[in-house]
């Protein structure tokens, strides 16, 4: 089966993407649900995070505090590097088992951090959601009500433009209206189909 990592920085537009390519019957598998389930309270990986950052992450309720966790990431990359060796294998367990459940053509596998987490082994073609960072920023602030200082910091914590672009197998622009998107997303839908059956991707 044909795997297709779609990815995008925030705000870029993959949520609309995946949905549409839904809309097509097609399955997809979002790494951000997936790392939602894996640190859910009782978790193996809740209790590692737990001893690797201690209590100051872990809410009242039992859950993880994802604003206490993203401050502490957000300031120093080492702590980030340390979550993410805890959360990223796991989440990649979690894809892989999924893809092997799954009868289809192929399959969109939504991971925003694909170039961050080095999971690109885990698709057969890439497919970047990119529009312009100022875009990117105005769609943020406006959606979940953050200072545009913390939505430059996540940018700038993620890959650019160049590196996604450069990793690309295929391009979708997402710069103005969501008018033409529902058409590129036809294009490549037929393309997947096509390559799916040639088995030469």
């Amino acid at each position: 089966m044909l795997k297709i990592g779609l990815t995008g920085g925030i705000g870029s537009g993959k949520t609309t993407i995946a949905d549409l390519f839904s809309e097509l019957n097609v399955p997809v598998i979002d790494a951000d649900d997936i790392a939602r389930e894996v640190v859910e309270p009782g978790s193996q990986a809740l209790e590692q995070i737990r001893h690797a950052f201690g209590e100051r992450v872990i809410a009242a309720d039992g859950n993880l505090d994802r604003s206490a966790m993203r401050e502490l990431v957000f300031a120093d990359t080492e702590q980030k590097r340390k979550l993410e060796a805890i959360v990223h294998p796991m989440v990649r367990q979690s894809i892989l088992k999924r893809v092997a459940s799954l009868d289809a053509s192929y399959c969109i596998i939504c991971i925003p951090l694909l170039v961050e987490s080095g999971m690109v082994n885990l698709v057969d073609r890439v497919l970047v959601v990119d529009c312009p960072v100022e875009t990117q920023i105005e769609r943020v602030t406006k959606r979940d009500c953050l200072d545009e200082k913390i939505v430059r910091a996540i940018i700038d914590s993620q890959a650019t433009r160049e590196q996604r672009k450069a990793l690309a197998n295929d391009l979708i622009d997402n710069a103005t209206s969501d008018s033409m998107l529902a058409e590129q997303v036809k294009k490549l839908h037929n393309l997947y189909l096509y390559l799916s059956i040639r088995q030469d991707f």
